[in-house]
């Protein structure tokens, strides 16, 4: 039985802020190349896409905690490269 309660599986919306990226992030990707994410990761609803984290960090190259690492250093332009 799937949990659609788990932080593994969320919208669209909710993975591109979680990732740090524009709010159609994940549309704009599915849109464009589809086949960057693994078979049974993406699922659109009528109108609504669901992705699993699997899916974002194979899309994105990171996981949600390097991408919100990445992004608090590019906001900081004083804060160097360890």
């Amino acid at each position: 039985m799937i949990d659609l309660r788990d932080r593994d599986i969320m919208s669209s919306m909710e993975a591109a802020k979680r990732w740090m990226k524009a709010d159609d992030y994940v549309r704009q990707v599915y849109r464009k190349s589809p086949e960057r994410f693994p078979a049974g990761t993406i699922r659109k609803f009528g109108k609504q896409l669901v992705v699993t984290r699997k899916g974002m960090e194979v899309v994105t190259g990171e996981t949600e905690i390097e991408a919100k690492q990445f992004a608090s250093i590019r906001q900081n332009p004083n804060i160097r490269d360890l």
